[in-house]
């Protein structure tokens, strides 16, 4: 929660009125919002400070020199050891922190790469390191830095910072991507300016460049003793270890990473394949053989024959062992979903759809019904819609995924299917390269996918979109995820998104939460208290001294129960968003599925068979409770005669919505991986309209298609008791897969609703057997859609629908 002074102040005196009319003869436990702050200041746990240093040109500067060069420029920065030091002690990490490099292997010549300390790099640098004796025994942190421009306000002055944040190797990816303080702000680079005049000046580019490197390099210099001479630290498990520091990989987009590897402009930072030839990997670049050239040619050939700005010494230099080339990581934001499937795909076929209409009009029917096929896509935990299409201006990171997993099917009957096909290699090998970890054979699957995207991706030239071919930096990216998995373990944990993410935390949020005059300053203030905050929950919690929120920790202290919030079920409490998904905190679990904690009502077995419309519901009750009771028989329920099955005769309970509960850490997740959607079977979802979801229901072994799952659409959540034992369950109805394989052009399995006598097809099935939500899109092939089509009319309107394995990160590794 966050909260003006002003708003702190008044609610310090509503307690303290309090307090007098209850005659307790105590005021409040803050005198007023100077004293909680001061209080928060006084906090030794997370502590450090900020300090700065400016950096000045060293050139000739006189009188009518440009501003840039007589102007001090100012960086903000904490202590990087201090930095280090408190998150390698954070208790808050205890079972999610390597203490030593790795080699997994899960079956023989079957290698898997998850974090930092599971890749090469990190046995790689183990082992030069064991080449000291004075270093035998020691523990490898590596440094995870990353670096992000932001703005926080167009409207007053294009207001920009430039934060440098840092984290540790040692740090679990998805503790990383939890958003806990395992990446934190290290420093505020100065972005220098310059007037129109100078702006585009070749000596200014320079040193923007050399200024950037110089202050990341003095940043970092805290930790430079500590890579040669080992440093005595607390682990987040109470031991005490020598430790020594490793500059480790840089997260950054690929405007950065060109500041950073000190390479001109269309060049690729990690090899020199040339700007029009990066349809594959070039040698490789590294510091020795780049120090060389510069040694050796002149900066005219190092500019045009090997893509290198000469006087640009990157920060590494400065550092033992220390390699950019090398330390920079795959972006999956901005190389994958932002450019190559946005900023090209999408362009390239909306492109491709106006070049070859017969008319300018029916291009923008085509469009149009693109748009309303993306609109009309069924209802999914965590699908963001788009009502318009794709109809509006500012598009996110977040825009660009949720495009993603429904872009496919809307642009089938519309292109041609080898564009179809090379989108779908694209997302394949977007959708592995994201997956929390990886092994022999998904790193072989990429391989295979961005091969696909290679050979499908020609047919932009034939259709005369990119005559040119493919050399763009960002697709050239591509060739080398597979290595760089190899080095570094999956780039989800190592990827921009993170960083942006924390610009809401340590820069928007605290920009706002300025006066605007200075801002800097006062956002230092806030971060230094966030800090402390978490630093001392975390101490708190090691300690035993709070668990759960404040109140459940004071009924408890007190001797009374304290009622938990059970986020899988309060009926119909949704959440601000819509989206049905949250991260579960706590440790890994099984998977479960489970009704809400209340239902909505409850029926006789009959009326409720009435009230739904299927009369067989009662004879699925019995033949369900056969099942159940017994499992072991060698005739199914459906096999015997009905009256050899059990009656029933009680009340059935109705429920409007289950939860699944899984470990899923390529999404949305708590520190163990676990993730948690809820599943809608609602007659009057928002009380505007049906909503009926669809789940994967285990029906046979995996050798069957489609991994032996068949689809079911939920009518209703149901419960009851027999002989005391209570049986949840799910009314639903049968779509049944199409063929043997997937379909040959999207890649995705095909289902139709099973159909008998005319009439859907049902089953009762028990939770157990419902491994998660799917989510269904209709086969549109060259149908087009009426303009009033509405999205939760979906599921009855086609006579077939794709199993969207696309729908999540979990949908593509679980739908096979």
């Amino acid at each position: 929660m966050q909260a003006s002074k002003g708003d702190i102040d008044q609610l310090l005196r509503i307690w303290a009125a309090k307090n007098v009319l209850d005659e307790t003869g105590q005021g409040p436990i803050f005198e007023d919002s100077e004293d909680l702050l001061n209080i928060i200041d006084s906090i030794e746990y997370g502590e450090s400070t900020w300090d700065s240093f400016q950096v000045k040109y060293t050139g000739h500067v006189d009188a009518d020199s440009p501003a840039w060069k007589r102007e001090a420029h100012t960086v903000h920065t904490r202590n990087s050891l201090g930095v280090a030091r408190n998150m390698v002690t954070s208790a808050d990490f205890h079972s999610r922190f390597d203490y030593s490099a790795f080699e997994e292997y899960t079956a023989p010549n079957t290698r898997r790469w998850s974090n930092v300390m599971s890749g090469r790099w990190a046995y790689k640098k183990s082992d030069v390191l064991a080449q000291d004796p004075g270093m035998h025994g020691c523990m490898l942190v590596p440094t995870i830095l990353g670096a992000d421009k932001t703005t926080v306000s167009v409207a007053t002055g294009n207001q920009e910072f430039h934060p440098l944040y840092m984290s540790l190797g040692n740090i679990h990816n998805e503790m990383r991507r939890a958003h806990c303080d395992a990446i934190v702000p290290l420093a505020f680079l100065s972005i220098p300016k310059a007037s129109h005049e100078f702006n585009d000046d070749d000596e200014f580019r320079l040193f923007k460049k050399q200024l950037y490197h110089a202050s990341i390099a003095q940043i970092l210099m805290p930790l430079k003793p500590g890579m040669t001479v080992p440093e005595v630290l607390r682990c987040p498990d109470g031991h005490f270890r020598r430790a020594v520091f490793e500059l480790g990989p840089f997260i950054a987009d690929y405007p950065e990473q060109v500041f950073l590897a000190g390479i001109v402009q269309g060049w690729c930072p990690k090899c020199y394949a040339t700007p029009d030839e990066l349809g594959s990997a070039g040698p490789t670049r590294f510091r020795a053989h780049t120090e060389c050239l510069i040694e050796t040619f002149d900066p005219g050939t190092l500019w045009d024959v090997f893509g290198v700005v000469d006087e640009v010494v990157p920060f590494t230099s400065h550092f033992p062992r220390a390699d950019i080339h090398e330390l920079i990581t795959p972006d999956l934001l901005h190389q994958l979903i932002k450019g190559t499937f946005k900023d090209h795909l999408v362009a390239w076929v909306e492109e491709y759809v106006r070049s070859t209409a017969e008319s300018a009009r029916d291009a923008e029917r085509i469009m149009d019904d693109i748009d309303r096929r993306l609109a009309a896509a069924p209802a999914f935990p965590g699908l963001r819609r788009f009502p318009e299409g794709r109809n509006f201006k500012q598009w996110t990171g977040n825009d660009s995924k949720a495009l993603m997993k429904i872009f496919l099917p809307a642009i089938v009957g519309h292109v041609p299917d080898k564009m179809v096909r090379c989108i779908a290699a694209l997302l394949d090998f977007c959708y592995l390269a994201r997956r929390s970890s990886h092994d022999t054979s998904t790193l072989k699957a990429m391989d295979n996918a961005l091969s696909r995207f290679h050979t499908y991706r020609t047919v932009f030239e034939e259709v005369g979109i990119r005559p040119n071919g493919f050399s763009l930096p960002r697709q050239h990216a591509l060739v080398h995820y597979v290595l760089n998995i190899k080095l570094f373990g999956s780039p989800n944990g190592l990827c921009s998104s993170i960083t942006e993410s924390k610009h809401i935390i340590a820069v928007k949020r605290p920009w706002r939460r300025s006066n605007r005059n200075k801002p800097l300053g006062q956002m230092i203030r806030t971060n230094t208290r966030l800090s402390k905050l978490a630093a001392a929950r975390v101490e708190f919690g090691r300690r035993g001294m709070l668990h759960g929120d404040v109140l459940t920790h004071a009924l408890q202290t007190v001797g009374r129960d304290a009622e938990i919030d059970d986020e899988d079920g309060a009926e119909d409490r949704e959440d601000s968003n819509g989206h049905d998904v949250a991260d579960v905190d706590g440790p890994t679990v099984p998977s479960v599925v489970e009704l809400a904690s209340r239902h909505v009502y409850t029926r006789t077995l009959s009326a409720l068979a009435l009230e739904v419309g299927r009369r067989s519901l009662p004879e699925l009750v019995q033949r369900f409770l056969h099942d159940q009771l017994y499992p072991d028989d060698d005739l199914s329920a459906m096999d015997i005669p009905l009256d050899e099955c059990p009656e029933f005769h009680g009340h059935i309970a109705v429920y409007h919505s289950a939860s699944a509960t899984f470990y899923a850490p390529s999404e949305l997740s708590g520190p163990g991986g676990m993730h948690r959607e809820l599943i809608r079977s609602n007659p009057a979802w928002y009380k505007q309209y049906p909503r009926y979801d669809t789940v994967l229901i285990q029906n046979g072994p995996d050798t069957d298609p489609m991994l032996g799952m068949l689809v079911g659409r939920v009518l209703g959540f149901l419960s009851f008791t027999h002989e005391d034992v209570r049986y949840p369950c799910a009314l639903v109805e049968w779509f049944l897969v199409e063929g043997e394989d997937p379909d040959p052009i999207t890649g995705m399995w095909v289902v139709k609703p099973e159909m008998i006598n005319g009439e859907h097809a049902v089953g009762l099935v028990h939770l157990e057997c419902i491994i998660r939500a799917c989510h269904l899109i209709g086969v549109y092939n060259t149908t087009r859609l009426p303009s009033d089509f509405h999205f939760s009319s979906s599921l009855d309107a086609f006579r077939a629908f794709y199993v969207n394995r696309y729908a999540d990160y979990h949908s593509h590794e679980t739908i096979a």
